[in-house]
């Protein structure tokens, strides 16, 4: 195993001390071990490819790890009342929709897939992050962020949706094309 996909387990592996962390209230730490799980997905991509150690492996273990975190972060912060339900709720099945169709597309149907995200789906993924180091800060370190919090929520929520159905139409696409034999 390489050293990237070392770096990107031990990020897998981080996820349940951090959400034992938020649920017992030490929240500056699963601050800090956020941004060090941040820090660690910058620098095992660095690694990867300016010493060409890229591999199938951390290319599919990279994504998992990474969503695997936002996903905990937001399920926990969510049940300790610290983002809205609804907002959490939309995370979360916007990301089992993805996966779901996914799997839909490329191995029930067999059809081939574009494996990249869509462009509205990174800021998505990079609002999710802001919104998440966002609140633990606020709740964490004491910082006054509650009106940045709220305008990332609402970011958020709406990428969230955009995503999904964006998703949802390249999805459509491209099951009309196994249909119809194209």
């Amino acid at each position: 195993m390489s050293l990237p996909n070392l770096i990107t387990l031990g990020r897998l592996l981080s996820v349940p001390l951090a959400i034992w962390l938020v649920l017992t209230g030490e929240i500056a730490a699963a601050f800090w071990l956020f941004i060090i799980a941040g820090l660690s997905d910058a620098v095992d991509g660095f690694i990867a490819k300016r010493f060409d150690q890229r591999s199938r492996l951390g290319a599919l273990l990279d994504p998992i790890a990474d969503k695997t975190l936002l996903v905990s972060m937001y399920v926990t912060l969510g049940l300790s009342s610290h983002l809205p339900t609804w907002l959490v709720i939309l995370v979360v099945f916007r990301d089992a929709l993805i996966v779901g169709g996914f799997l839909l597309v490329v191995a029930a149907l067999g059809q081939p897939m574009r494996w990249e995200p869509l462009l509205v789906s990174k800021l998505n993924t990079a609002l999710q992050i802001a919104l998440v180091g966002v609140v633990l800060a606020e709740l964490g370190l004491g910082l006054a962020l509650h009106t940045l919090a709220m305008v990332l929520v609402y970011a958020t929520g709406a990428t969230t949706v955009i995503s999904g159905l964006g998703y949802l139409v390249r999805w459509s696409r491209a099951l009309a094309g196994a249909e119809t034999g194209s």
